[in-house]
């Protein structure tokens, strides 16, 4: 990471990327057979960042939610995504035809969520982001006809790497420890300790300069002196092969994680990344990833195996508290494809965790959004109908349907 690129220049390069990227993903949705827009959308106030905003949440539902709406009969499983673009680029409808995929096949209410981009909103904003959504959709969750036992995420990219940071925000791990760094009894509860404040802090002017100038881990440690963080209300703890969340008296089951090709180590630099790709020639161009992470890893002191950043780097006791059921899609010519086996082998072996793993081979990353208005992305239907078998299963609804076929 470059400390002395002015930080007007990364903000000029993202609007220039997002601009061209735009372009590429409508052409990515002209082909054949078009997936599905949103059915509506809905505005969400951030709760948990002290960077205080709104951002979006977009609904795709099945072809019988709305005359199940009027008669609030049928609820649905629901899965929040996230799309990928290195926390800089993208939108919540590039991942239109997974989403499509998932509606169709799993018959789930998808919920694509625009959190907010860097480098206007440096981590962890995204992560934080992520977890506002989920617990704005646990509090509407009977407006909205959604099965709050029946709760996944999914993610590509950078989304896939929020398809795990999110559930570990969630824990509060960060919240659960004293000034001292001791833990508090009752580990991921979220819950502020009674404590005199160490300081009084205005919050309201002390946003931006925050942000920007002190380490991350210390504006952490201040939401827990003064309980303006949301997460400082929530409860998450597993139960079977699920995780309970819980905020306010409202309580969300996430039964299962799907993950395409994530970023899980950055401590890893990006050169080694790329001398472990098999294929030079399809890794990830530099002007990219040097963008990503100028614009994402702000400030430069911070900690790169920080959890809500590098899964892969995460401690055990944190890693026990996701999700049982696990799918991660992976690329073969990806420069992302050794720290996915490392996360995998593991989640797996060292968890006992249920990961269900597949390497989509002679592929690069992002093989699956081609900017082609032709034809699909050859293969991509396939492995999504594979990542919404897992999603059924994650949902216990291949139970269901061989219960159906017994009666």
């Amino acid at each position: 990471m470059k400390e002395d690129r002015p930080r007007w220049m990364l903000h000029v390069q993202a609007q220039f990327w997002r601009y061209l990227m735009s372009i590429g993903m409508f052409l990515h949705r002209l082909a054949r057979p078009l997936p599905p827009s949103p059915a509506f959308s809905r505005e969400v106030k951030a709760t948990i960042s002290p960077l205080k905003g709104k951002f979006n949440l977009y609904f795709y539902t099945p072809k019988d939610y709305k005359a199940n709406k009027k008669l609030r009969g049928k609820r649905y499983p629901c899965v929040i995504n996230f799309h990928g673009g290195g926390f800089v680029l993208g939108t919540p409808h590039d991942d239109a035809r997974w989403i499509g995929a998932v509606v169709d096949q799993v018959d789930a209410v998808v919920v694509s969520v625009d959190y907010r981009l860097a480098p206007e909103f440096p981590f962890p904003t995204a992560v934080e982001d992520g977890a506002d959504a989920i617990l704005w959709l646990a509090k509407h969750a009977n407006d909205l006809q959604l099965d709050t036992e029946r709760f996944a995420v999914s993610g590509f990219s950078s989304g896939g790497n929020m398809s795990f940071t999110v559930p570990l925000c969630l824990q509060g791990e960060f919240l659960d420890r004293l000034p001292s760094g001791q833990k508090i009894a009752g580990s991921h509860e979220g819950s502020v300790p009674e404590q005199p404040p160490v300081a009084v802090v205005n919050t309201k002017n002390s946003r931006i300069p925050l942000s920007r100038q002190v380490s991350r881990l210390d504006r952490i440690a201040m939401l827990r002196e003064t309980g303006s963080s949301s997460l400082s209300l929530v409860t998450s703890v597993r139960e079977g092969a699920a995780v309970n969340v819980t905020s306010q008296g409202i309580t969300v089951k996430i039964r299962g994680i799907v993950s395409f090709y994530p970023p899980t180590d950055y401590t890893v630099t990006r050169e080694q990344r790329r001398q472990t790709c098999v294929r030079a020639d399809q890794n990830l161009p530099a002007v990219f990833t040097q963008l990503f992470d100028d614009s994402y890893l702000q400030p430069p002191t911070l900690d790169l195996s920080h959890p809500w950043l590098s899964p892969g780097k995460a401690p055990a006791d944190m890693l026990q508290m996701l999700p049982n059921d696990i799918a991660i899609i992976c690329c073969e010519w990806d420069m992302l494809l050794a720290e996915g086996e490392r996360f995998r082998d593991r989640l797996k072996t060292e968890l006992g965790k249920n990961v269900r793993y597949h390497c989509v081979p002679g592929v690069p990353h992002g093989w699956d959004k081609a900017p082609n208005p032709l034809r699909e992305s050859p293969g991509a239907r396939e492995q999504y109908g594979i990542a919404c078998k897992e999603l059924k299963r994650m949902f216990g609804m291949e139970e269901e349907e061989d219960a159906k076929e017994v009666v």
